[in-house]
């Protein structure tokens, strides 16, 4: 019975994901995640109260698995620029990730203050993550530094995101030597 339950909230968390890559927060309502799931709208709220606990469960499930793949690719490098580079890359590449654009309509949408402060807590771990590697790199202000660089991420996945003229590739080599090289 618990394993049935997990495998139905796992189906809803899958389905939020399609409809928020999809349409944006717009897209993400209950007779959706029903239609889409093949469960009753009444079930649908058995397993969430809101739009916004849907939001916050996919925040909880999806950005640690993010950040786990942006630590693991820090981790392969052999320098503190290395470090850097790896940790701009692989946000980047993961933004096709269905993951990553249901994160990026979460963020980019109205939320309450437990969903908002949810996304706060996750980027602020992500900052962490580089800090260490900006203060071997000689930053007097690595955190500050960390702020900024994660700045310039968000910008070129918005970049990406939009479509913009430039392919990925050629995003992803400016946002690096911006990080690493400054303007």
């Amino acid at each position: 019975m618990a394993e049935h339950r997990t495998m139905q909230r796992d189906a809803l968390l899958d389905a939020a994901r399609s409809l928020l890559s999809e349409g944006g927060t717009e897209a993400l309502t209950f007779p959706a995640l029903a239609e889409r799931t093949g469960l009753a709208r009444s079930s649908v709220y058995e397993y969430f109260r809101s739009r916004a606990a849907v939001v916050e469960e996919l925040c909880a499930v999806d950005f640690p698995v993010w950040a786990a793949e942006v630590q693991t690719a820090m981790e392969r490098a052999d320098s503190a620029d290395a470090t850097v580079e790896a940790y701009v890359r692989r946000q980047l590449e993961l933004v096709g990730d269905r993951r990553h654009r249901a994160v990026v309509a979460i963020s980019a949408s109205e939320l309450d203050a437990g969903a908002r402060e949810k996304i706060r807590a996750a980027h602020g771990g992500l900052i962490a993550m580089i800090v260490e590697a900006l203060a071997e790199l000689g930053h007097e202000q690595p955190r500050l530094t960390a702020m900024l660089l994660q700045g310039v991420v968000d910008a070129a996945v918005r970049r990406i995101e939009l479509g913009a003229a430039e392919d990925p590739g050629t995003i992803a080599d400016a946002a690096v030597s911006l990080a690493l090289r400054g303007v």
